[in-house]
């Protein structure tokens, strides 16, 4: 079957086309910014290619469900966000020792410039510390092209493959060609055991393995048709990665000579072919100035101008003003708007049930210096004024620990604040702790039934099961309050909170209603 069409598709779409053109038979996903549109399309199209397509409960289960489906000879995919991967670090690492079997690929979007996230860490850290190939593609038509061939190289080394975006990537959108659709693999149910069973004395030959194959992928790398040159005469040339080779060819319109670095392990000897006859080297890169540290153990004699160096700022998103900054050339200003418009700092939905209970919670607490921990979610939001409910967000599931830990030091009660999905995510095994030594704190658990935060996606616990999993922690029914965020009901409400506050050890309220988004969409 060939797709002669072109198709306008974002970045992440274009990802999970190409993977549905590779013939994956699942793909896996927790939902978060900006990766989240990778799963949407394939449950959009999943009947179409009778593929598996789910979202999981976190980005761990996620990975290891993907790798099942590897290990039994077929392929599938796997995406989350940057942070998303520090959950799934386990597998991921692991699985490159282990090997696998069927094509298995890791799409993992970036967030520089934290436009939703708590930081903007940097995956091809994580894709070098685990030892495998890394694809940065600079488009959605690169984002399509590389995702399929990332499944094909994955087969060919036994390893997985990741293919890293980052927000403007993910959220482009373009008119791409596609390729013939290849048919799904057949399951393999053999096991060899050595290297699946990492005891150690297996693992430390895997490992042995992994090691040899690296030269294997720097091969790879160094003929890949994905990273391009263009050598003219100059005394400075430009290495660019992924996105930002696109800021430096608007800027320069390729008049400066370029190295287009597309895959990892990044190709040595191509780059210092290249770049000998030079005495400065720009390096633009999106992210942390990860080839940038490798270019000045690389290339000791030569100037590098890069984030380390001070030419190109640290943080934030890279644009064209910065890339036409650092070489030196007079940055347009663009015209002012003869309005100033006030900033526009994001509020809760009008209706949002999450406003009811922090309302409630306030009065409750009063004056009283009591410690509220939040977490990732919609509900963030409580921090901001007026509310002003929150003081702290670390990362998923943070809360349920940070309040146990508060309560251990004697800032008691304390209270920590969840939604549903990421208390399904991570924050479960915080409360078995907290039931287990009856912490003096109040767990709120907003069940919305929703993933309200990424755009309404299911979640895996709300209703009667959430309240099943709580019980099964080890919480005494008792403990368990119940309250309804609505204005009528906020006299009540505060005094539910009032009584957990008062009462010693582990209380948990569970806070039901549907978030208005969702009322809407039904």
């Amino acid at each position: 079957m060939v797709f002669k069409m072109k198709e306008i598709l974002l970045g992440c779409e274009a990802v999970a086309l190409g993977a549905l053109h590779a013939g994956i038979s699942a793909a896996f996903s927790y939902p978060g910014t900006p990766s989240t549109e990778i799963m949407e399309y394939f449950l959009q199209k999943k009947e179409k290619y009778s593929i598996n397509a789910e979202w999981c409960s976190n980005e761990k289960t996620a990975y290891e469900a993907a790798l099942g489906v590897s290990l039994a000879g077929k392929r599938a995919i796997v995406s989350m966000k940057h942070v998303g991967l520090n959950v799934a670090m386990d597998p991921f690492v692991n699985s490159a020792i282990s090997g696998i079997k069927g094509g298995l690929v890791i799409a993992v979007a970036d967030d520089p410039g934290m436009h939703s996230s708590q930081n903007e860490q940097d995956s091809r850290y994580l894709a070098d510390f685990a030892k495998i190939f890394v694809f940065e593609p600079a488009d959605a038509q690169e984002a399509y092209n590389m995702t399929f061939e990332a499944f094909e190289l994955s087969e060919r080394f036994g390893l997985p493959v990741m293919i890293r975006l980052v927000t403007r990537v993910s959220h482009t959108r373009e008119a791409i060609e596609t390729r013939s659709l290849k048919t799904q693999n057949k399951i393999d149910k053999t096991m060899p055991c050595k290297e699946w069973v990492l005891l150690p004395t297996n693992a430390r030959n895997q490992f042995k393995k992994l090691l040899e194959k690296q030269k294997d992928l720097l091969i790879e790398s160094e003929k890949s048709v994905f990273n391009k040159t263009s050598k003219k005469k100059n005394s400075c040339c430009a290495i660019c990665s992924g996105i930002a080779f696109n800021y430096f060819m608007e800027v320069t319109n390729g008049s400066i000579p370029y190295f287009k670095l597309s895959t990892y392990p990044m190709p040595i000897k191509k780059i210092k072919n290249f770049s000998k006859d030079f005495k400065k080297i720009y390096v633009f890169e999106e992210g942390y100035p990860f080839v940038e540290e490798k270019l000045c153990s690389m290339l000791p004699a030569r100037k590098i101008l890069g984030k380390i160096s001070g030419a190109v700022q640290r943080t934030g998103e890279l644009n064209c003003e910065i890339v036409k900054s650092a070489l030196g050339k007079k940055i347009i200003q663009n015209l002012k708007a003869s309005i100033e418009l006030p900033p526009r700092p994001p509020q809760p939905c009008a209706g949002c049930p999450h406003v009811d209970l922090y309302k409630a919670l306030n009065e409750a607490k009063g004056s009283s210096e009591i410690m509220v921990f939040g977490d990732i979610g919609c509900y963030t939001l409580g921090a901001s004024e007026p509310l002003r409910a929150i003081g702290s967000c670390i990362c998923m599931g943070a809360s349920v620990n940070n309040a146990r830990g508060a309560s251990i030091a004697g800032a008691a009660p304390s209270v920590a604040i969840i939604g549903d999905s990421t208390f399904a995510h991570s924050g479960i095994p915080a409360l078995v702790e907290a039931a287990k030594h009856n912490n003096n704190m109040v767990l709120i658990i907003l069940d919305n039934g929703t993933v309200a935060m990424t755009g309404a996606q299911e979640t895996m616990l709300s209703g009667n099961s959430l309240l099943q999993i709580i019980l099964g922690a080890g919480v005494p029914k008792e403990r368990v309050k119940f309250i309804e965020p609505l204005p009528q009901n906020h006299e009540l409400n505060v005094s539910i909170i009032k009584e957990a506050l008062s009462c010693k050890g582990l209380t948990v309220i569970i806070s039901k209603r549907a978030c208005i988004q969702l009322l809407k969409r039904r």
